[in-house]
């Protein structure tokens, strides 16, 4: 197969140098640089959220696979890809772990900076798949009362424990948005959205940032609580005029953790594995030298504090904050090399 199989790999995806050589010929590049001219003749990609799949750059080419090391699938023309034969995996669920970290590191945070009780507080989940099941649990674990806002999931599986978005606003301390981008999705946060939501009320972005009107944002922050941003629209520009609003500002990492990062390559490996019959390549995990293991935390029962005191421990959320308030021109640096954190977990 060697020589034959030609695959293209975005330089940003960990741990997937030397994986496919055996096998294929194997072309790096800085994923927002790959052009259709780079592909013309690939077989497969292996990409993270930088490039655009679509007609400009795959009309004309050899592809026949694309898979993403992450979840997210808003830069992939998936009509364009089906009418052409072309095959999409991503990389469903690999950041949850990392996400639901995120969320909670600065909710506590935040919340013991600003001397914010938390006890008998509401969290609103929009958005409930991979990563919302993370933060639901971990709020169940935590003692907060969730409310869930999911559409597409309360279509499918019926009403019970879903909420409408507007009761949702109305009655949470805390909204988190866990929402894959489209066409339902894109401007949902805007003027209307931030009328509905309580006075003094949290909001986290950790999904992505066109879920957000970032002007309106902007307008109605005045009555608004602690805002912690980990997603821009139009990155990597970003506006700093929120950024200077926000509580915590992040270059779109939260989900940037070891599990996440090996939980992503492993099941884009597989899925090009897979499609092109690489045996070897069907249970691929990084090697264990690179594997961190995740940290346990007993969290029942615990003070507010004390639970913060842990958790930042774990994930000192506001030293990523200090470093992209000092250099937010270096957001594709700033996450190119940023150092993949631990993930820790409870036991529910």
């Amino acid at each position: 197969m060697a020589g034959k199989l030609k695959i293209v790999v975005d330089d940003m995806v960990p741990f997937v140098e030397g994986v496919f050589e055996p096998y294929a010929e194997v072309v790096y590049m800085a994923g927002e640089k790959i052009g259709r001219d780079d592909v013309m003749d690939a077989d497969a990609l292996i990409l993270r959220t930088r490039t655009r799949c679509d007609a400009s750059l795959l009309d004309g080419t050899s592809v026949k696979f694309i898979a993403s090391a992450a979840i997210g699938t808003d830069h992939i023309d998936f009509d364009y890809c089906n009418s052409h034969g072309i095959e999409v995996r991503n990389a469903i669920g690999c950041n949850a772990g990392g996400v639901m970290n995120y969320v909670f590191s600065a909710l506590y945070g935040c919340a013991s900076r600003k001397t914010i009780p938390l006890d008998g507080k509401t969290i609103g989940i929009i958005g409930v798949g991979n990563v919302g099941k993370r933060v639901e649990r971990m709020a169940n674990y935590l003692g907060f009362r969730v409310l869930k806002n999911d559409p597409p999931r309360a279509e499918a599986e019926g009403p019970d424990g879903f909420c409408d978005l507007d009761y949702l606003l109305e009655n949470s301390d805390i909204v988190t948005l866990h929402v894959p981008l489209d066409q339902t999705t894109r401007d949902l946060a805007d003027a209307d959205f931030f009328a509905r939501m309580k006075d003094g009320a949290f909001l986290i972005n950790t999904c992505r940032g066109e879920v957000v009107v970032e002007e309106d944002l902007i307008a109605s922050r005045p009555r608004l609580g602690p805002l912690i941003i980990d997603t821009w629209r139009g990155e990597p520009r970003i506006n700093r005029a929120l950024m200077d609003l926000t509580d915590i500002a992040t270059p779109h990492i939260a989900g940037y953790s070891y599990a996440g990062k090996q939980s992503g390559t492993s099941m884009a490996v597989r899925a090009v594995a897979r499609f092109y019959g690489i045996e070897p390549l069907y249970e691929f995990f990084p090697p264990t030298e690179v594997i961190e293991e995740s940290v346990r935390l007993d969290l029942r029962g615990k003070k507010q504090g004390e639970i913060a005191s842990i958790i930042q421990y774990n994930y000192p959320i506001f030293t990523d904050d200090f470093f992209f308030r000092l250099n937010p021109d270096d957001f594709v640096r700033l996450r190119s090399e940023y150092k993949y954190r631990k993930e820790y977990y409870v036991d529910y």
